[in-house]
């Protein structure tokens, strides 16, 4: 599964990835927006927005490509590390066809 973060703290980018990979998620951290991200979102399975370290355009341009490519979006306030294990988690339990288990 592959997921893009949109926004977070910049030095916890070594954390966000290592937690990610622990999970067996690939991850891919954009912090700056600008047209070479809108081009490599759609790789993307799911998309999480840190609302509270993006500016508006980033938002924006993030939204816009999920809505064009058919990516869920998941939008935080909080973006530390504690909150991107939640979603992760949340993301692999609704991405187990097997498990039929539901995310709180």
């Amino acid at each position: 599964m592959c997921v893009a973060v949109i926004g977070g703290v910049r030095r916890l980018g070594p954390h966000y990835l290592r937690a990610a990979e622990r999970m067996g998620v690939e991850l891919r951290l954009f912090n700056e927006p600008g047209a070479e991200m809108a081009d490599k979102l759609y790789r993307a399975d799911a998309m999480i927005i840190f609302t509270n370290m993006v500016s508006h355009n980033g938002r924006r341009l993030a939204k816009k490509a999920a809505k064009l490519h058919g990516i869920p979006v998941f939008m935080h306030h909080a973006c530390g590390l504690c909150t991107l294990r939640e979603c992760l988690n949340c993301l692999k339990i609704v991405s187990d066809a097997s498990s039929g288990g539901r995310c709180s």
